[in-house]
C-alpha cells in the first residue's frame, strides 16, 4: 500500500472508531512557556466576545444530539466499567503510553512554531520515557524536571495567525472548527505510526485499538467533569461550544486556562489541548 493510502486508511480508522474525536483530557497544562515571537494569538476574552461564530448551528445541534445518544448507550458505560475495573496506576500507565506515542507529532509542531526549547523538552522526554520509562508506561522524565506539554497542528496554525473559522460539530467527530479539522488531518501525516506496515493480520487493527483505548481512557477520566457541566448548563450544546473555543484559545497561547477548563482531545493522544476527544459526550 502506498504512503498516501496508509494515511487515508489511518484517518478513516480514527474517524470511525471515535465516539468523538475531541475529548476532555484530564492532564494539566505544563508551565507557560514563551510562545513564538510574532505570533498573534486569540485570548479567552476574544473567544467569549465572539462566541456565536456558529453559522451552521442548526445542523451542528442535530449532530450533537446524535453523539449524545451514542455516548449514553456506549461510550459512558464502557468508560464507567474501565474506571471501576482498571487500577489507577494502570490507567496512568495507559495515559503515559499514549502521550509518549504522540511525541513525534508534538515535537514537529514545537519546531513548526519556532519553539526550540519546548522541542528539546519533547525530544528528551521521548528518549527517557521510551527507555527508562519502559516504552512510555512510566513518566520518568517528569522526575527530571521535564514536564509534559501538548501541541498539534491546529495550535500551530493559530500561532501563525490563522483564524479558527466557523464552529463545526460532526457526527462521530464532535466539536471542532475549520482550522482544527485541518490540523487533525495534518497531524496524521506527521505521525510516523501512520506509515507503519503492520503486516500481520492480528496487528492490522493496532491503530484502531490505539484510538479506541485513548478515547475510553479520556472519557473515563472526565466522567465527573462532564456530568457536572451537563447538570449545571442551561444549554449543554452552547456550554460545550464555549468551553471548546476557550480551551483551544488557551492552548494556542501555551498558557494555563483562565478557569477550570478540561482539555479537548483528538483521540490519538494529542489533546488540545486537541478536533483534538471526546465529543464531549453526554451521560
Amino acid at each position: 500500500m502506498s504512503a498516501t493510502g496508509k494515511l487515508k486508511s489511518a484517518l478513516m480508522a480514527s474517524v470511525m472508531v471515535l465516539s468523538t474525536t475531541v475529548a476532555f483530557a484530564s492532564e494539566d497544562k505544563a508551565a507557560p512557556a514563551a510562545a513564538a515571537p510574532a505570533a498573534p494569538v486569540v485570548t479567552t476574552e476574544d473567544v467569549q466576545s465572539t462566541d456565536m461564530n456558529d453559522p451552521l448551528e442548526g445542523g451542528n445541534r442535530v449532530m450533537f444530539e446524535a453523539n449524545q445518544i451514542l455516548d449514553k448507550v456506549l461510550l459512558r458505560p464502557v468508560a464507567v466499567v474501565y474506571r471501576g475495573v482498571v487500577p489507577d496506576f494502570a490507567q496512568d500507565g495507559v495515559r503515559n503510553f499514549m502521550n509518549n506515542l504522540n511525541s513525534p507529532v508534538i515535537f514537529a509542531n514545537d519546531l513548526l512554531q519556532g519553539d526550540t526549547d519546548r522541542a528539546g523538552v519533547t525530544l528528551a522526554r521521548f528518549g527517557i520515557n521510551s527507555t527508562i520509562g519502559l516504552g512510555g508506561l512510566f513518566d520518568v522524565a517528569s522526575e527530571f524536571d521535564l514536564p509534559y506539554h501538548d501541541e498539534d497542528f491546529g495550535q500551530t496554525l493559530g500561532t501563525w495567525g490563522l483564524g479558527e473559522g466557523p464552529f463545526l460539530y460532526f457526527l462521530v467527530m464532535g466539536p471542532t472548527n475549520v482550522r482544527d479539522l485541518t490540523g487533525f488531518v495534518v497531524d496524521r501525516g506527521l505521525d510516523p505510526l501512520t506509515y507503519v506496515n503492520w503486516g500481520d493480520d492480528e496487528l492490522e487493527y493496532a491503530p484502531i485499538a490505539r484510538t479506541a483505548l485513548n478515547v475510553i481512557d479520556l472519557r473515563a477520566r472526565n466522567i465527573d467533569t462532564l456530568d457536572e457541566i451537563e447538570r449545571s448548563s442551561v444549554d449543554y450544546y452552547a456550554s460545550i461550544r464555549s468551553l471548546y473555543r476557550q480551551s483551544r484559545a488557551d492552548a494556542i497561547r501555551n498558557g494555563a486556562p483562565s478557569q477550570d477548563l478540561p482539555d479537548f482531545d483528538f483521540g490519538d493522544g494529542s489533546s488540545s489541548t486537541s478536533p483534538n476527544s471526546q465529543n464531549p459526550p453526554a451521560k
